[in-house]
Parts: C-alpha cells; sequence; structure tokens
C-alpha cells in the first residue's frame, strides 16, 4: 500500500523543526509521497528547498488568499520562476475565502486570475482553498473553463455542498479530502464523500491543521495521520483501505503529473539549493 499526503504545510515550524521524524513517521504509515504547499513567496522558497533535500517530498508553489494582501510586487516574478523547478508539481495555494477579512475581495480575485494564468502557462494544476464562498467560486470556476477549457487542479480539504463538488468535477477538478471527513459533527460531509467518484478524490492532512480523529485536538497534525481519512473513506465506499490507497494514489498521480517514480531524484541530504 502506497498513499499519497497531496496537502502539508511542512514548512511551518511546528514541522520543520523536527522534519526527520516527521518523514520517517510517513515512511512508516505508507505515507510515500507529500506535496509540501506554499502560501507565500518564502514558504514556497522552503517547500521548494524540502522537495529537493527529501525525496518523498515535492512542492507546490502560491499565495494563499489571506496572504494575497501581504504580497508585494516583486513576488509575482520569483514565485513564476519557481514554477519551472522539476520538483514543483503544482500552483497554489490560491483560491478564495469569505470567512475571514484578511485580504479585499477585489485583491483576492486578482490573485487568484494571476495562478489561473500562470498555472495554464507552465501547464501545472491548481490547488484552490475555498471557505465560504461557493457560489463565487462556482462563477469564477466557470468563467476559468469558458477561458481555458476544461480545468486541471484540486479543491483541497473540501467542506461545501455536493452540487459544487460535482460541477466542479465535471469542470476537471479532483475533490481533496481531509481531517475534518473524521469529525463526530461532519456527517454532512461524508454523505457527500461517499456520492462522489472514486476516480476524482484524493486524501490530504493540510498538516499542521485539521488533525483527525482518533487524535483530533492534539497538534502539529501530520502526514502520518492522512491514513486515518484514507480509512474513513474507503469505508463510506465501501472498499478496503488498500484499494482505497490505489485509487487515490492514482489520482494524485494523474492530478499532479510530475508526482511520478520517474521525477524522483536518489535520497538527498544536501543544503537546498533555493531558500
Amino acid at each position: 500500500m502506497e498513499i499519497i499526503d497531496t496537502h502539508a504545510h511542512l514548512d511551518h515550524p511546528q514541522l520543520l523543526g523536527n522534519i526527520d521524524a516527521v518523514l520517517d513517521q510517513a515512511r512508516q504509515a505508507k505515507v510515500a509521497r507529500i506535496v509540501c504547499v506554499g502560501c507565500t513567496l518564502e514558504s514556497s522558497r522552503r517547500a521548494v528547498a524540502l522537495a529537493e533535500r527529501h525525496a518523498s517530498v515535492f512542492a507546490a508553489v502560491g499565495i494563499h488568499p489571506n496572504d494575497a494582501n501581504d504580497a508585494h510586487q516583486d513576488d509575482w516574478q520569483p514565485l513564476r520562476q519557481l514554477m519551472e523547478h522539476p520538483r514543483v508539481v503544482a500552483v497554489g495555494e490560491t483560491g478564495l475565502d469569505r470567512h475571514w477579512d484578511d485580504t479585499p475581495w477585489e485583491v483576492q480575485l486578482e490573485s487568484f486570475r494571476w495562478h489561473w494564468q500562470a498555472s495554464h502557462q507552465s501547464g501545472l494544476p491548481m490547488i484552490i482553498h475555498l471557505r465560504d464562498g461557493e457560489t463565487e467560486m462556482l462563477e469564477y470556476l466557470e468563467q476559468a473553463a469558458g477561458r481555458y477549457g476544461t480545468l486541471s487542479g484540486v479543491l483541497h480539504s473540501f467542506t461545501g455542498s455536493l452540487a459544487t463538488a460535482q460541477r466542479a468535477i465535471q469542470l476537471g477538478l479532483h475533490i481533496g479530502l481531509a481531517g475534518m471527513l473524521t469529525f463526530k459533527n461532519a456527517a454532512n460531509l461524508r454523505e457527500v464523500a461517499r456520492q462522489l467518484p472514486l476516480d476524482r478524490l484524493v486524501v490530504e492532512t493540510d498538516a499542521p491543521y485539521l488533525t483527525p480523529e482518533p487524535h483530533r485536538g492534539e497538534r502539529p497534525n501530520h502526514p502520518a495521520h492522512v491514513l486515518h481519512t484514507l480509512e474513513c473513506l474507503a469505508k463510506l465506499h465501501g472498499v478496503s483501505t488498500d484499494q482505497m490507497a490505489a485509487h487515490t494514489t492514482a489520482n494524485a498521480e494523474r492530478l499532479f503529473p510530475k508526482l511520478s517514480t520517474a521525477n524522483r531524484p536518489q535520497h538527498q541530504e544536501t543544503s537546498p539549493r533555493i531558500g
């Protein structure tokens, strides 16, 4: 069995300071590959540095909607250059957030548009954040599909409605499920996940956040815990954990084509070239 954690923030101080142990725990839990996701230019650089140093780690680079207001004009070109790195598999984390008031809506939209253009130009899929803005997100996805054609990316850490998930899938996206799927109060999300097609589901931790049951409340969350989300998803679809691992791994490799074994270097412990 091999599992891919499609979304973790390994550069977070709660994980970075103990990264060797974190990755060792992941290997023991059969988590063979991890996508380390950037939220700012600096965290994107750290994600790439981790991917250079550890064979199991790949990077995604972008600016989170809640960080977009703090981005500088001269951040965008270096970020675009990072997308050319062989260990970078996706653009993001980007998206839209109505829950927090950290970034004005127009700034979020401008940043989101930039990431879509960069995704199209680079050929990399998107990692999309969505919180409390399903109507606006669907409107924007429809616009993006009209401009770019079939979309490539994932609505990560999804907690939305079945209708939103189904329309996103029709437009070409995958759905990422994190620890919330296991929460006792998440029956609605489990019902949504149960009705989604197996060939569009991937699993993630969003570490160090969203620790799943039976470890809910513990911090930091870490990639080994993605196994609990995988087990929950398997039960919902009436398949074994091994079968669900096979499905979600194949889906992740299709979603992120650069997540292939051919793209994995020999294990390295050298200093990162970018940081």
